[in-house]
């Protein structure tokens, strides 16, 4: 059965969460402009690449989520209380956008990292093609970020969510 006490969880986890996943976005950036700017060689010029759009990626969904965190977990509670057919109305429905959400970004990560080791072992022993090695071993340190980052997220997800529905399910005057 879903609590207040659980709201808040869920949300200061997502809270905590998405400030570690602005610190990888911003240290992700930070290198990708020192390897292309003072490294410069084709290795770095390529590692350059994934940091930086990967970075980017991290850091402004780093941003929102923890800029927002606060807010949703006031109003949730809040709805819990006060207006539980908002939890319905609103919650809900976004937390099941966020779950499907979740299977898309696996599948991007689970592309990514392939796609990496792929160029990995295709560059790793040919010099002249340093700057995919380069490339293909940041993408894959990336994604392997990546993916045990989102699926604890999915997993709390999943959670809070089954929690919701039982909560809704259970409550008559919603």
């Amino acid at each position: 059965m879903l609590t207040k006490a659980d709201i808040e969880k869920y949300f200061l986890a997502e809270k905590h969460e998405s400030l570690i996943f602005l610190a990888v976005g911003i240290v992700a950036i930070l290198l990708s402009l020192i390897f292309y700017s003072y490294l410069k060689t084709n290795f770095y010029k390529g590692a350059a690449i994934p940091l930086l759009v990967i970075g980017l990626i991290q850091a402004v969904v780093g941003y929102t989520v923890y800029a927002r965190s606060d807010e949703q977990r006031v109003s949730n509670v809040y709805a819990y209380d006060m207006d539980p057919g908002k939890l319905k109305e609103q919650e809900l429905p976004r937390m099941k956008t966020v779950n499907k959400s979740f299977v898309i970004y696996r599948w991007i990560e689970i592309v990514l990292l392939l796609a990496g080791i792929v160029l990995i072992f295709l560059y790793r022993a040919n010099p002249d093609k340093a700057f995919w090695f380069g490339l293909g071993l940041t993408l894959a340190i990336q994604a392997t970020l990546m993916l045990p980052a989102d699926y604890f997220a999915e997993k709390r997800a999943k959670i809070y969510s089954g929690q919701l529905e039982n909560f809704i399910n259970s409550n008559k005057r919603i």
